[in-house]
């Protein structure tokens, strides 16, 4: 014991020594063409005391020449990571830090909806209480973001969720031709017995979940992780013009399955098990296999992505170095952040506030934040030293500018709705 104990105090002594030696900064300083170059050649492997501050760019200056700098510099002095400091104070420190709180926060409300969803999941196929199955899938999703290459954790996970397309199939025996449907979708205004306030409370919970702030973070970050360059453009189109349209119809088609089933009965949809009816009444059992593996797989997916998202947003606004494109240990406090997440999110699960109804108020909220995520990306867009001859044009900006209104007024309206409508109920 004696002897441990002395381990422990030398290990304790070094880690303070090697904190202390990086507190006093660089030994050295080096000008370069964007600004100044700090290293610290007494440990080199330290990503904070070894990197390229950009201080006094041109505005035409792009990514690929600040990677191409820091190649130089960074790999002319023998250094195996690349880090560049980018200052752009526009927005101002303050709004990004309450941007950053505003993002957290919901990211954790929405793990934590997501880890429960997961575990509902299960408990519909096991009959074991989700509550025991909480902190079994939080392990495995951590599993998987420690072990998973990003491309293929992407991939895997993003395409089994299109087993969810056994829903349009449901919906179209259920409403053969889908002319009731398309009925009903004509007739704009609340349904009998429903206010109009409540029926724009959900409408901003369906904006809330098709544009979630973590997907923002995932995307843009994940793009880095990727190394993407301008050959990947025609996937991102792709995603934006076919995956997120598909995705917007297999919600649709699970809604309108529900209401061709459950409304000429008069009966409503509470509990997540009422949305496998549809599938199991039309297509049969097979159906329902695909219909909870999709549901699976879209969710550890959502899961994955949220989880990334808020090592993401701390990081980068720290300053820190993040992503799954380096080793752990050189990223340690971006995975810290994920693991911290992870255990908030399966503790606000096991306190057994209904997963639906977190995931009510994780969407409604993400409506409230969206501005804080919008606006930022609308500035850089419009930004030619970011992205060069690719910035919006007139048509493009007066669109997106109308939606900035649109989300504007769904950001001021989200929380009095919320009240006055109890949620919804």
């Amino acid at each position: 014991m004696v002897e441990r104990a002395g381990m422990a105090d030398r290990t304790l002594e070094r880690a303070l020594a090697f904190l202390a030696l990086a507190d006093k900064g660089g030994t050295r300083t080096e000008p370069f063409a964007y600004g100044i170059a700090r290293f610290d050649d007494r440990i080199p492997l330290r990503w904070d005391s070894n990197f390229l501050l950009v201080e006094d760019a041109a505005e035409d200056v792009g990514a690929d020449q600040l990677a191409a700098e820091a190649e130089r510099v960074q790999g002319g002095a023998g250094l195996r990571h690349r880090k560049l400091e980018l200052r752009d104070e526009r927005l101002g420190a303050r709004l990004a830090l309450a941007n950053l709180g505003a993002s957290f926060f919901i990211n954790l409300l929405t793990f934590a909806a997501e880890i429960g969803g997961l575990a509902l999941v299960v408990e519909l196929v096991t009959g074991i209480n989700y509550l025991l199955w909480v902190p079994m899938l939080a392990i495995a999703v951590w599993i998987v973001l420690w072990k998973v290459r990003f491309s293929v954790m992407e991939k895997v996970f993003g395409l089994s969720g299109l087993a969810l397309i056994v829903t349009v199939l449901a919906l179209w025996r259920l409403d053969p031709g889908l002319a009731d449907t398309l009925s009903s979708a004509r007739a704009f205004g609340p349904p009998a017995g429903e206010s109009w306030p409540t029926y724009a409370f959900f409408a901003i919970a369906l904006l809330g979940a098709a544009m979630t702030p973590y997907e923002v973070f995932f995307f843009s970050s994940g793009a880095v992780e990727d190394h993407w360059t301008r050959k990947d453009l025609i996937v991102n189109r792709a995603n934006v013009y076919i995956g997120f349209p598909l995705g917007g119809i297999l919600s649709l088609a699970i809604m309108g399955a529900s209401a061709a089933l459950f409304q000429p009965r008069g009966v409503s949809v509470d509990h997540l098990s009422q949305v496998t009816l549809p599938v199991s009444a039309s297509v049969g059992q097979a159906g329902l296999v695909f219909l909870l593996y999709g549901i699976f797989a879209a969710i550890f997916s959502a899961a994955l992505e949220t989880a990334l998202s808020a090592g993401y947003t701390v990081s980068q606004y720290f300053g820190w170095q993040w992503g799954k494109f380096v080793r752990p240990r050189e990223a340690a406090r971006f995975h810290v952040v994920i693991l911290f997440t992870l255990c908030v999110g399966v503790l606000i699960a096991l306190s057994t506030l209904d997963p639906i109804l977190v995931t009510e108020y994780s969407i409604v909220l993400s409506a409230a934040a969206l501005p804080l995520t919008y606006l930022p990306i609308l500035i850089v867009a419009n930004d030619p030293a970011y992205m060069k001859d690719k910035t919006n044009s007139k048509a493009l900006n007066a669109i997106a500018f109308a939606f900035l209104l649109l989300l504007l007024v769904v950001s001021i309206a989200t929380i009095p709705l919320m009240i006055w409508t109890r949620a919804g109920a």
